[in-house]
């Protein structure tokens, strides 16, 4: 994967995060127009915009949940250990090494979307700046497709660093 970024979404449940495509930056912010409160709503307001990224991020989470607990890290420390970081599968942050590298950025950087306190964090972002308002394309099978879906963040939602103006 060559043009991606690390997402870590914060929810109730605790903090996940995953590789993805650079394009998921802008569905995921025009996601949060819709004030999703978990990582499953996240998902499925973004599917329209992300593609099949629901789905791998899902299925990544069962393979991690079946083989990780806060009491055994050894699959989740080994997985780490045998790619290389834009290759690191899903995870749920549960130490000191998961949290650090759910705020490492990849080549593109690293946003994290802080679903509880309403906050888009961009660590490092050198992808596409951020917009409080703006457009994005609605992808169908893998393709963008000509519609085009307008959102607006409500003003409860904050972006850091403020976007420019």
């Amino acid at each position: 994967m060559r043009d991606v970024l690390r997402i870590t979404v914060i929810d109730a449940r605790g903090r996940v995060s995953f590789v993805a495509p650079c394009q998921t930056l802008e569905g995921f912010v025009a996601a949060c127009a819709a004030q999703p409160k978990s990582l499953d709503e996240l998902l499925e307001v973004a599917a329209p915009f992300v593609g099949g990224l629901a789905e791998r991020v899902r299925s990544g989470l069962a393979v991690f949940d079946e083989h990780t607990s806060p009491t055994n890290t050894r699959w989740i420390v080994a997985a780490l250990d045998s790619c290389q970081p834009p290759e690191a599968p899903v995870f749920r942050v549960l130490d000191a090494r998961t949290e650090e590298l759910s705020l490492t950025p990849l080549r593109a950087g690293v946003v994290v979307f802080n679903l509880l306190a309403r906050r888009i964090v961009q660590i490092q972002n050198t992808y596409a700046e951020i917009r409080r308002r703006g457009r994005v394309r609605v992808v169908h099978d893998g393709r963008a497709t000509p519609r085009v879906h307008s959102y607006e963040l409500p003003a409860d939602w904050s972006v850091v660093p403020l976007p420019s103006a």
